[in-house]
């Protein structure tokens, strides 16, 4: 009869390693602003999946959207090292 075992410490051990350095933290806090801000136009252009959005629901998201952009604009100009680039 065979058994079955679990591989608890293959699945839940975590290396030091794995864990985010200080310069990566930095880094999601100084991109924090435009997280929030693309959560924020997610969450209006999710209130408008099941319904057709109305003049209310269309400023939301006009609104979400410049705020978005103001945020990556924020961040480029501070010489953000993790923004994308385009090219």
């Amino acid at each position: 009869m065979d058994h079955i075992v679990t591989v608890q410490d293959a699945v839940t051990a975590f290396a030091d390693f794995m864990e985010p350095t200080n310069a990566e933290l930095d880094a999601i806090e100084q991109e924090m602003p435009v997280i929030l801000a693309d959560v924020d136009l997610l969450d209006a252009h999710i209130v408008t999946l099941d319904r057709t959005p109305n003049e209310l629901d269309n400023q939301r998201i006009r609104r979400a959207r410049r705020r978005a952009l103001a945020a990556r604009v924020a961040l480029l100009n501070q010489g953000g090292t993790g923004a994308p680039v385009v090219a």
